[in-house]
């Protein structure tokens, strides 16, 4: 007479014994030969093999499933082939894992099994040098031209040539060339994609076709270049996903689908962890991104993380870039973080919360302007008229509000502390217009509304870019805006938790989202605060999500488990096998 097992205890069991969905029947007082599983229900047989961090996961899961019942002599548990037996001695029950679990890393190495951590680590490896050199590239190609075209024509060509007060004809002059080419590139190279196409191929495919590269190159530099408030990481996340896709699949010949998606993660980690100079934010983001809640594709996370790393390395190494604070709010930095301050932070990551959703609200609108112009297509006919209304809104802000112009990584700084406007780094003639500068809370509100209204027209338009520094330099603005409302308030707190905010309720990436701030403004003792904005921020806005394609994962339920027979295959189309 055996006892029944708790319902708790019955459906852990079930679930590892039949790959994640729970039995229809209720496990009781069986014999040896009862069957567990209902006829349609994956079985799960010892030699299944598990996927990289996800086979660590699983027996883990299943190892701590036995230990609970080890010390009953007579506990119940499954057995090889889904029926319940008596299991009386912890060495038993080890012997029973060991078997789920008896490949070794020498043996997987040697057969480079699909989807085990030796693979994983060779493909993170390959991955990460490959878009490591990709990155550079991009990176190189755009610091020259925005050096010539903001610094070294206007000096040459411009400078006492022109009459001092037509300078600032500059802005639409550039603004306006470089979004005719944005334009052109989209009709004749097709269509780019976005951040929000990215994700959507993450979910349904496992990895982005390579065909959308060169038309990401160069919408998204010509974006760069015109000024528009977008910047370089959405790009190089879309171009590194493609990248490490096609070496999945046509390098290394991998065809499930789960294991190409991770390999994508891989590109989207190493691109995001080489931007920001941040390896474990950087890699945060690309999971975290891809879901409205958390990270849904954890499996993933140790290997992609690596590839974050080996990414950087490679970037930075070519780049000569260090991994160093790049903005220095205030002249001391935090030293310590009162417990005051997580409240206070979880406020401002509310107030953020609330501006994101103004702002939503009124994108939502002005694309429908766009729509009423007839401007919105599925082919990109009026892909430049749309792109030249677009120019428009930002050339016109970017005239009156210097601050506003280009994606914003370097211009925070001059934002968050209040620095003359002729310390702006890309933009020239720095004046404008009207010699605007940031001296009171006024003028701070004034660049972060029009900061984000450049940012609403800048998407509409057509532009192709990442929306991640424009929305820290908005969330800057309204900080240094709290900070003359409450003088007490510290300026590093104010900018980070409000950029946090905002951000976070755009892209639903709480936690990368304050270890990238915190670490480029160098402020360790911030993030305990900023960590607080984000999470108030996510809560507040988990039901008016803005992307779209940020869908629950639709294979949870088998997430730790890879049945070679059962899993989806990679179906190319034969447009993507030619690319």
């Amino acid at each position: 007479e055996r006892p029944n097992l708790a319902q708790s205890d019955a459906s852990i069991l079930s679930m590892f014994s039949h790959g994640g969905h729970s039995s229809s029947r209720r496990l009781g007082s069986f014999n040896e030969t009862t069957p567990v599983l209902a006829p349609d229900e994956l079985m799960l047989p010892p030699e299944t093999h598990l996927l990289g961090s996800s086979r660590l996961a699983a027996n883990a899961i299943h190892q701590a499933s036995y230990r609970r019942e080890s010390g009953r002599s007579d506990c119940s548990t499954i057995g090889t082939m889904g029926t319940v037996r008596t299991v009386r001695t912890l060495k038993e029950i080890e012997a029973e894992y060991l078997e789920k679990a008896r490949t070794t890393f020498y043996n997987d190495a040697i057969t480079f099994a699909e989807g085990t951590i030796p693979q994983s680590i060779v493909i993170a490896v390959v991955i990460g040098c490959v878009c490591g050199l990709v990155a550079y590239m991009y990176y190189f190609v755009l610091d020259y031209f925005l050096d010539l075209i903001w610094k070294e024509l206007p000096n040459r060509f411009v400078v006492d040539r022109w009459p001092e007060n037509t300078y600032v004809l500059w802005i639409p002059l550039v603004t306006f060339t470089m979004s005719v080419f944005c334009g052109l590139s989209i009709y004749y190279l097709g269509e780019p994609g976005d951040l929000a196409y990215t994700i959507q191929c993450i979910h349904e495919k496992g990895y982005k076709g390579t065909h959308h590269i060169l038309p990401m190159i160069a919408a998204s530099q010509f974006t760069i270049l015109a000024g528009a408030s977008l910047g370089p990481e959405a790009p190089l996340v879309a171009i590194c996903a493609a990248t490490a896709g096609f070496i999945s699949r046509k390098l290394f010949k991998q065809t499930n689908r789960n294991v190409v998606r991770k390999h994508t993660f891989m590109g989207m980690s190493g691109a995001l962890a080489a931007f920001f100079g941040v390896p474990l934010g950087g890699s945060l983001f690309a999971l975290e991104v891809a879901s409205r809640f958390g990270i849904e594709y954890f499996e993933h996370l140790i290997e992609s993380i690596f590839a974050g790393e080996v990414c950087v390395a490679v970037f930075r190494s070519l780049a000569g870039l260090p991994l160093e604070q790049i903005w220095k709010i205030t002249p001391v930095r935090l030293g310590e973080t009162e417990p005051y301050m997580i409240l206070l932070g979880g406020g401002i990551g509310l107030l953020g919360a609330a501006v994101s959703f103004v702002w939503a609200n009124f994108h939502w609108r002005l694309m429908d302007g766009f729509r009423a112009l007839g401007l919105l297509d599925d082919e990109n006919a009026y892909a430049v008229p749309r792109v030249l209304v677009g120019a428009c809104g930002v050339a016109a802000i970017g005239m009156l509000v210097p601050q506003t112009m280009f994606w914003g990584e370097w211009e925070v700084g001059t934002i968050a502390t209040l620095s003359p406007a002729s310390d702006l780094p890309h933009v020239w003639p720095t004046t404008g217009l009207i010699g605007f500068e940031m001296n009171s809370w006024q003028s701070c509100l004034v660049v972060g509304i029009s900061k984000l209204v450049a940012i609403s027209f800048t998407v509409a338009g057509g532009y192709r870019g990442g929306y991640i520094f424009p929305f820290f330099s908005a969330g800057a603005a309204f900080g240094r805006a709290l900070c003359f409302a409450f003088p007490d308030l510290s300026p590093v707190l104010a900018t980070l938790c409000f950029a946090a905010g905002i951000n976070v309720a755009i892209t639903r990436t709480a936690l990368a989202t304050s270890l990238i701030l915190c670490f480029l403004a160098g402020e360790q003792f911030a993030a305990p605060a900023v960590l607080a904005a984000s999470i108030v921020s996510l809560f507040a806005t988990s039901y008016v999500p803005f992307i779209k394609s940020q869908l629950a994962r639709s294979d949870i339920d088998f997430s730790l488990y890879y049945y070679k027979n059962r899993e989806p295959k990679v179906q190319d189309s034969t447009r993507e096998l030619l690319a």
